[in-house]
């Protein structure tokens, strides 16, 4: 099993339950489990169009067999699940869900980057990750 963590951010609709929702579908993907969960923090947007809601973001640390795409391609279809359509690149969104670290692997590709390429410039994801490391 491998140790992996996922960031989560919603600021559409109602932003405590999407991430609630997430995470309960994430818990639920076969040879995965959550591990811990940090507290949901409230944020700016960060870019993106002007105007759009804050944030709620958390991360999450979970254990899994699953490979970092085909985790990729299931988170992908939980965001859809719950409402993600095509959008604004930073725009809002009802759920964003993103792998920020798989074990020890750097990936690069078009499909994915591990460690996420962005992560360590957000004190969004910063401070949640501490909390579960």
């Amino acid at each position: 099993m491998a140790t992996c963590y996922l960031g989560i951010g919603s600021n559409l609709g109602n932003r405590r339950k999407n991430i609630k929702l997430a995470v309960k579908k994430v818990g639920a993907l076969k040879d995965t489990c959550i591990i811990k969960e940090s507290s949901v923090f409230e944020t700016l947007p960060v870019g993106g169009p002007a105007g759009q809601p804050n944030y709620f973001n958390s991360v999450l640390k979970i254990q899994t067999k699953v490979p970092p795409l085909i985790l990729l391609k299931k988170l992908k279809r939980i965001e859809k699940e719950l409402g993600r359509g095509p959008s604004l690149r930073f725009g809002p969104r009802t759920i964003d869900l993103d792998i920020l670290l798989y074990a020890d692997k750097v990936i690069k590709n078009k499909k994915l980057t591990i460690p996420h390429p962005r992560m360590f410039l957000r004190d969004f994801v910063i401070k949640p990750l501490k909390e579960v490391l």
